[in-house]
């Protein structure tokens, strides 16, 4: 069989009327999402007190839960509304380059938070040395071109992979499963894979946790206020952490282990929880939890109304 010009996917078949259950739901949770992650992102860009590197970084992490969302939801929501389920092979790989370097730049950006607050709490007289507006956009830029081009060269390894099937158990373009409908050897595609895994997410996240860990055995050699002070800082981005490599791994773990040997229905919620529970707690944990972004997000929702 050659190349195939079209992707199926299977999961929406036989679902029914309740298929326009599903579409109203995701349609309103996607509407919400859009929304906190926009309230976040003008409190930050229209209040200038919150014009500082956490702000920014919690702006970025709203930016790229509007981008990832964006490359899933639309994709979704049409399958669930239309009786063809066919996506074309560009689009696929598209889709996949979005949704996984969406997955990327959480982690990047998370990366910058921790260091962030590391310079924060160890250094806090030479922080606005350190942190410079130069300096902070810099690493925003690297945050987020480098998985995009680890992410964007394992789409361009998988297109040039001939095809001999057509048919996706997944409700969204995953470049594992679009490999494993090649019909040529695709090893380089997995030693590849392994390569981004590493440089994207477990990289990131061994800087993470020595960066908290650091930060925790300074805070038990300081005083009671200080103490009190890093953890209200630092408990929000853990709590985001926490959340995002829990649904991180039950992706991963499902994908390339355990695939077909659980329920079809568990197996997406699980797979599902990366790109849809982190865009919707995320400014919900950050709104709650710092006064500054609070307040001026009521301003905003008084404007508007």
């Amino acid at each position: 069989m050659g190349n195939e010009t079209y992707f199926y996917f299977m999961l929406f078949e036989n679902l029914g009327c309740i298929k326009y259950v599903f579409f109203s739901l995701g349609f309103i949770f996607y509407c919400v999402v859009i929304y906190f992650n926009v309230l976040i992102i003008l409190a930050v860009f229209l209040e200038r007190t919150l014009h500082q590197p956490m702000y920014i970084l919690i702006s970025c992490l709203s930016i790229n839960s509007v981008y990832g969302t964006a490359g899933f939801f639309p994709r979704l929501l049409t399958d669930l509304l239309y009786d063809t389920h066919r996506i074309s092979y560009e689009a696929c790989l598209i889709q996949s380059f979005v949704i996984y370097s969406y997955a990327a730049h959480e982690l990047t950006i998370l990366m910058l938070m921790a260091f962030d607050r590391l310079v924060a709490i160890s250094k806090p007289l030479h922080y606005n040395h350190i942190i410079t507006t130069r300096f902070l956009t810099l690493l925003i830029v690297i945050a987020w071109l480098y998985p995009m081009i680890f992410v964007g060269f394992s789409g361009l390894l998988t297109a040039r992979l001939k095809m001999c099937g057509n048919k996706l158990f997944k409700v969204y373009c995953h470049n594992y499963e679009i490999v494993k409908l090649s019909c040529v050897y695709h090893n380089i595609n997995n030693i590849y894979g392994l390569i981004v895994t590493i440089t994207t997410i477990f990289i990131p996240l061994s800087f993470i946790l020595f960066s908290y860990v650091k930060i925790l055995r300074i805070c038990q050699r300081s005083s009671q206020e200080f103490r009190s002070k890093a953890y209200q800082t630092c408990i929000p981005h853990i709590a985001i952490l926490f959340n995002f490599s829990v649904a991180l791994f039950c992706e991963l773990t499902l994908s390339r282990f355990v695939d077909g040997e659980i329920p079809i229905g568990l197996a997406v919620i699980l797979s599902l929880e990366f790109i849809v529970i982190p865009p919707f707690v995320n400014p919900i944990v950050y709104g709650l939890n710092f006064p500054g972004i609070r307040k001026k997000i009521r301003h905003l929702i008084k404007v508007c109304k």
